[in-house]
Order: C-alpha cells, then sequence, then structure tokens
C-alpha cells in the first residue's frame, strides 16, 4: 500500500518509485506532481530553446552568469558551451 505523503505530493505511487529508484526528495516531488497534473506532461521532450551552438558568445555569457559558472570571463564560445551542458 503506498503511504500518503501529504498534500504537497500530488501522485504518492510515483513519487515512491522514483526514490525507490534514488531519485532526490525534490526531483521525485516535482516529477510526480507534473504527472498528476493535465496541463504538463513530463513524457514529453524539453524546452524550445535553439541549441547553445546558435546562441552568441554574449548570450552564453549572460547565461553562464545567472548560473555563476566560474572561470567563464575568460571562456571561448566552445568553454562557455562545455561549462552550460555540464553545470
Amino acid at each position: 500500500m503506498t503511504k500518503d505523503h501529504g498534500p504537497s505530493i500530488k501522485d504518492d505511487e510515483t513519487y515512491e518509485a522514483l526514490r525507490e529508484d534514488g531519485a532526490s526528495k525534490q526531483k521525485a516531488a516535482r516529477i510526480a506532481n507534473a504527472q498528476a497534473s493535465d496541463d504538463q506532461n513530463p513524457s514529453e521532450k524539453g524546452g524550445k530553446a535553439p541549441p547553445y551552438e546558435d546562441w552568441t558568445k554574449d548570450d552564453l555569457y549572460e547565461r553562464a552568469q545567472e548560473l555563476e559558472i566560474d572561470g567563464r570571463s575568460d571562456m571561448t564560445k566552445d568553454e562557455l558551451i562545455d561549462a552550460l551542458r555540464n553545470s
């Protein structure tokens, strides 16, 4: 029987399965709640943003700044892309 995780978890069964697979509490809650919502489709492919290769170096730098990536001011465009993908 599935444990009730309170009102903040909308799909307790999915939450428990994700936790058993090693997902963090936050990640499991996000996915379980998204699956329980009719207007969200967590299994569908992600956003519509263009690939980093299409971004300007300035745009990549701004994104790296938002994510507080160290050493960004000395990075080339390719290095910024690698850093953003691995952050």
